[in-house]
């Protein structure tokens, strides 16, 4: 899969209950979205969502990078990650904290591309000191292809609550 850039944004107000509060018209307390890549690059664990393919959910942590803009892993092709991801490629993945909530939703691709997988490799190295070994077999490199994004400060929910489509 060669490298791709996701298209622009459309920024909307996410579509919870009334209760929440959540102001219909886009309002300037909302977030950026260069600000929540920002968060996205910095993080370093990624909570990653798969389904097997009768369903049963399965959270696990990764390490990961925001790169070219979207986000991208590796797991064993073997492990539950990497067989539900066979199964069923939709995927949620979430930053750690609660307080300052980024939560993604797409499909998982594989990524095959020799010359971007050396670019991964590279980076994922500055960022965790560890350089995954691309020709490994036992590898399954992925890219989260966005559907939508949400995000929030807690301190100025339900202002700052942002959604995102793709």
């Amino acid at each position: 899969m060669p490298a791709q850039r996701p298209p622009s944004p459309r920024a909307a107000r996410p579509n919870f209950t009334p209760g929440y509060g959540i102001e219909r018209r886009l309002t300037k307390e909302m977030l950026a979205w260069p600000a929540v890549q920002r968060a996205l690059a910095k993080s370093r664990n990624y909570w990653i969502v798969t389904a097997s393919g009768d369903g049963a959910p399965h959270a696990a942590p990764v390490w990961g990078l925001w790169f070219d803009g979207s986000l991208c892993f590796s797991t064993d092709p073997n492990s539950r990650k990497g067989r539900n991801l066979a199964a069923n490629p939709r995927l949620v993945v979430h930053l750690e904290s609660g307080d300052d909530a980024v939560i993604l939703t797409g499909r998982a691709e594989r990524i095959t591309d020799p010359k971007l997988l050396n670019r991964f490799a590279r980076a994922y190295k500055r960022k965790y000191a560890f350089r995954p070994n691309t020709d490994d077999p036992n590898g399954a490199f992925f890219r989260l292809r966005l559907a939508s994004a949400l995000a929030w400060k807690e301190r100025n929910f339900p202002k700052s609550a942002s959604k995102w489509s793709f």
